[in-house]
């Protein structure tokens, strides 16, 4: 059972919201603006919240960015309610975490329904790279690596994927003032997703977190940032950038994550006003490119996993140009289009960059 709403959590009249044990599943982006109060303090206010499950630590703490929980909390629960930003790439943490609540809900004898209280997609309708062909991370769907989907467009996506039951309800991103006119960067989704930029880079640049270069996790500017203490700026280097992207060398020491507390030389990725930026691709020329330069650089343990994909991987090791790579994206990102039409719940639709 599967519905979209179109008024407000507050409004809905299920009773399981109403007088149910109610959870909360929520980062700090669930906060109401009209009301100054988290969704999580409308039950608490009700006197019907059950189990509130949020981040560890404080909201942007580096390292913070999973929702811990355990098949036996939700048992005793009527509804699950979900409020999270998505950050618009397959690979976000939080996101894989309500993947991984909705498989064990799938499981359950008796599951309690599940809401998600949907938001606007800082990463846009945009689309890039392909859906996973052989293994891939745990929890994930087989979406492009910057899918174009809102969170509920998402959940509906995997819902029929691993052939759920329970109830699925979606309330529209439309439906409050927080959701609907909020930016939704305005509050960080994550401590490394900190800015408005970030999200453009994130779809590429979160394939730097499997390797020995870092994608200044632990700076102001993560994805924008990348480096590594064995880099060394030459002004002989010509570093690959698309049309509209300008690479500045730079210094900086993260203060966590890899390399923490070494100073690392690298780049900033600068995209000039009106530029369309394809992240995944501008990433794995740049993975190539320091493959080929730098014996320090390596793929760590799950980088094939979270590619998930045979021939881009081929061209990072050298195997194939990148004319072949560049073709292969668009044919994928053709094909991710036509699948994800099928999930929209809103006007406006995923497209690809020409």
């Amino acid at each position: 059972m599967f519905s979209f709403r179109t008024t407000a959590l507050e409004d809905q009249l299920d009773k399981a919201l109403l007088g149910g044990k109610v959870g909360c599943f929520c980062t700090q982006n669930c906060w109401d603006t009209a009301r100054g109060r988290y969704m999580h303090d409308l039950f608490r206010e009700r006197g019907n919240l059950a189990a509130l499950f949020s981040p560890r630590d404080t909201e942007l703490t580096p390292g913070t960015n999973h929702i811990a929980f355990e098949p036996s909390d939700f048992t005793d629960l009527d509804a699950v309610v979900v409020e999270i930003q998505d950050a618009g790439a397959r690979y976000f943490n939080y996101t894989k975490d309500v993947f991984r609540l909705m498989e064990i809900m799938t499981g359950m004898e008796n599951s309690p329904s599940l809401y998600i209280v949907d938001h606007i997609n800082p990463a846009g309708r945009i689309v890039e790279g392909s859906m996973p062909s052989g293994t891939a991370e745990p929890h994930t769907p087989k979406v492009a690596h910057r899918h174009g989907l809102t969170l509920g467009e998402l959940c509906a996506l995997y819902y029929n994927e691993i052939g759920a039951s329970f109830p699925l309800h979606v309330i529209s991103a439309l439906a409050s003032d927080a959701t609907r006119q909020l930016l939704p960067w305005t509050i960080a989704p994550a401590s490394d997703i900190p800015g408005m930029f970030t999200c453009q880079m994130y779809p590429g640049g979160g394939l730097w977190n499997n390797t020995t270069i870092t994608p200044a996790i632990g700076t102001a500017r993560p994805y924008e940032y990348f480096g590594a203490p064995f880099i060394k700026h030459s002004q002989v280097d010509i570093i690959p950038a698309p049309p509209g992207t300008l690479m500045r060398p730079c210094t900086f020491t993260p203060a966590a994550g890899r390399h923490q507390g070494q100073r690392c030389q690298g780049y900033q990725i600068m995209l000039q006003p009106g530029a369309e930026y394809h992240s995944l691709l501008h990433t794995v020329r740049l993975i190539r490119y320091f493959l080929e330069r730098y014996p320090q650089f390596e793929l760590l343990p799950g980088f094939e996993e979270k590619l998930a994909d045979s021939t881009l991987l081929a061209y990072i090791e050298g195997k194939t140009d990148y004319q072949e790579a560049r073709e292969h994206v668009k044919l994928e990102e053709q094909k991710w289009i036509r699948k994800a039409k099928r999930y929209t719940l809103y006007d406006d639709q995923p497209y690809r960059i020409k």
